[in-house]
């Protein structure tokens, strides 16, 4: 398959995609992988167990979690797999955007309870309060800097979720730009029922996401199923789509686009808006005015500049970041 060719689904119909995210022919090549040509532009190697990772379209990968027979649960290896992939992505210059989305019928179940066994026995095995107490602590934070390598990485990441997205799952998403979802998928925070409080970043990330903290107490505790309508409404996701295709052929336009404009105006716009988020409005402006005093100084003002007197067609060619 031709990275030129419109993708059907399953039933012979094109894919269509929003207006506005509509990039020349709107394609997913959800089996491609890299050619010996593509994989030369990106300066990281990609190769996991629980993930799978392609390259859809120029300056884009596409991060899917590939456990599809155990629910995209989250295990051990996934833990150390996320985290050495988003340090990847971090400083791979040619990356520009990110897609992650899931294998198979959803997109995670969350942590993987069998792990929970032997992570059990090692601490039984631990000895005292204090040795089982720091043995769990280093154990949750390592689990952490997974999603927080999400989040801290300065490239867009769009989640793509359909199906169940539960527990870890939630987490996950929190850690990310933007979130699509197909009309199929529902949210769960499902700690409490397992007999734990969360703590891989939903409650820290989700009240700023929807910004309604009486409605995130009442998923927290009550772990009730949010549904996509009612995940809109709220702010947890952004667009819904009829189907995982549909929505996946969205996220590819939209990428698109963002890989299309200047990787130093985007990245610092990531930054910022990270930064703010936790600050005050003028800690917010003081820290872009430091930003900016270097980062306006970059070619890339000079080519967007040109490029719209111009009132060019094409977008400017940005260097590698």
């Amino acid at each position: 398959m031709s990275k030129n060719e419109e993708i059907k689904s399953k039933k012979g119909r094109s894919l269509s995609v929003p207006r506005q995210y509509t990039a020349s022919k709107p394609n997913f090549p959800v089996l491609f992988r890299f050619s010996s040509s593509d994989s030369a532009a990106y300066t990281a190697t990609y190769d996991f167990e629980t993930l799978t990772v392609t390259a859809p379209d120029n300056h884009i990968l596409h991060v899917e979690l590939n456990r599809p027979e155990n629910y995209n649960a989250m295990n051990k290896i996934f833990w150390r797999e996320m985290l050495d992939c988003f340090r990847k992505i971090r400083d791979d210059r040619y990356c520009r955007a990110v897609i992650i989305s899931g294998a198979g019928n959803l997109f995670s179940a969350g942590l993987d309870y069998s792990d929970m066994q032997d992570i059990t026995s090692q601490v039984a095995g631990k000895g005292d309060v204090a040795r089982k107490a720091k043995f769990l602590f280093s154990l949750i934070a390592k689990y952490q800097e997974s999603f927080n390598a999400v989040e801290n990485c300065q490239k867009p990441v769009i989640a793509a979720i359909h199906g169940k997205c539960s527990g870890g799952g939630v987490d996950l998403i929190c850690a990310c730009d933007i979130r699509y979802c197909s009309e199929d998928a529902f949210f769960e925070i499902e700690e409490v029922d397992v007999g734990m409080a969360a703590d891989m970043g939903t409650l820290q990330r989700l009240p700023k996401i929807v910004g309604n903290d009486s409605l995130v107490r009442e998923y927290a505790f009550s772990c009730a199923k949010i549904d996509p309508q009612e995940a809109k409404t709220i702010g947890l996701v952004g667009r819904v789509f009829p189907t995982k295709e549909s929505m996946m052929t969205s996220a590819l336009g939209l990428a698109k686009i963002i890989a299309s404009k200047s990787p130093v105006a985007i990245q610092g716009t990531k930054v910022a808006l990270n930064f703010s988020r936790d600050k005050s409005v003028p800690d917010g402006l003081q820290f872009m005015t430091y930003w900016n005093m270097t980062m306006l100084q970059s070619e890339d003002v000079l080519k967007a500049a040109e490029a719209t007197i111009n009132k060019s067609d094409k977008p400017p060619k940005y260097s590698k970041l």
